[in-house]
This record gives structure tokens, C-alpha cells and sequence, in this order.
């Protein structure tokens, strides 16, 4: 297994890799994650985005998962949609403060490895900003992991506006503290 970091360019060279492991996670699983399309529009945005990292995990030349985000600027729309009012001072942004975990999948066939768990570390752990946050379904497994990593829920959110499934909204301090338990890396 090899895990690399790529910045936005890199990433790019493995749209039809990323969008492959993204239906075989999301919509294959039928999880609700929208359309391929909607991924691919997303996904072509975030990768230009100034700061933008992504993780990936290969065996051989098998893309076995990946994590992704950006910084959030400081006119984000990221803390619009949430379902109650949080404090100002959570919801403020300024550069360097917030890192966005948009994306962490890996290929069920893969899962409970600790590949997930790495990827998660390699893309947050370097990172300069002072907190990372990230959007999850209540009930999945993955939000019970990332709570055992240090993150702690701050707010409820909708993943499309009203009409989404809801979810919580994450967030763990910055740098990682490399001291919590390791799980089941």
C-alpha cells in the first residue's frame, strides 16, 4: 500500500480514477450522496481551489481510497445551512483558520484496515490551519470513527438545502494530536 499527497494539478490526472472510487462508494452503496455528474461539477471546483489537498491510497496502480479538502475563505458558505444558530465566533472565517474535509472514501472491500484512518492523517496532519471541519450522516459508522479521532460535532446541517438528508458538522483542532489512540489503524 502507498499513500502520496497531491495538490490540486495532480489530482486533476485522476478525475476518472476519483469519480470511479466515488460511485463504487457512495452511489453503488445507494447512501444518497446525489448524482455522478453533481460529484464530478463539485469536484472540479474544489481541486482549483487555492490550497486544495488530496490523500490517496493505491495497492499497486488501485486507487483503494482517498481524502480531500480545501481551506475555506472567509466569505464561505459552509456555516449557511445549519439548522441552529451557532456563536459568531464559530462560525467566522479568516484565512487560515479552517481546513474542509470534503471528501474521505475508501472501497468497502478495503475498510477496517486503517487505510481510512491514514489518509484522514496524512491530509490533515501538515496542514497550517487552526482547525479542520468536516459534513458526515449522524448514524454511520465514519462518524463514529471521527469522533474517536478528535473530533467533536458542533451543529446539525442539510447536505442540499432543506430537502437534504441531515448531517452534523464536525470539527477537530489543528494540528493533529498525534497523542489520541490510534483506533483501528
Amino acid at each position: 500500500m502507498t499513500f502520496r499527497l497531491l495538490d490540486g494539478r495532480q489530482a486533476a490526472e485522476l478525475v476518472a480514477d476519483v469519480q470511479a472510487l466515488h460511485a463504487e462508494v457512495y452511489l453503488a452503496a445507494g447512501s444518497g450522496d446525489g448524482e455522478a455528474g453533481g460529484f464530478a461539477a463539485r469536484f472540479a471546483v474544489q481541486r482549483r481551489q487555492p490550497g486544495f489537498a488530496m490523500a490517496v491510497a493505491r495497492s499497486g496502480g488501485y486507487l483503494v481510497g482517498c481524502a480531500a479538502g480545501m481551506p475555506l475563505r472567509p466569505s464561505t458558505s459552509w456555516w449557511r445551512d445549519l439548522t441552529s444558530k451557532l456563536p459568531d465566533e464559530l462560525t467566522a472565517e479568516h484565512a487560515g483558520r479552517t481546513f474542509a474535509l470534503t471528501e474521505l472514501m475508501v472501497r468497502a472491500s478495503w475498510r477496517r484496515q486503517g487505510i481510512g484512518r491514514a489518509l484522514h492523517d496524512l491530509l490533515l496532519g501538515g496542514r497550517a490551519e487552526e482547525r479542520a471541519t468536516l459534513v458526515v450522516p449522524p448514524a454511520t459508522p465514519a462518524a463514529q470513527s471521527l469522533q474517536r479521532w478528535g473530533w467533536r460535532r458542533v451543529g446539525r446541517t442539510h447536505d442540499r438545502g432543506a430537502a437534504g438528508p441531515a448531517a452534523d458538522v464536525l470539527v477537530a483542532a489543528l494540528p493533529l494530536d498525534s497523542s489520541r489512540p490510534a483506533g483501528d489503524r
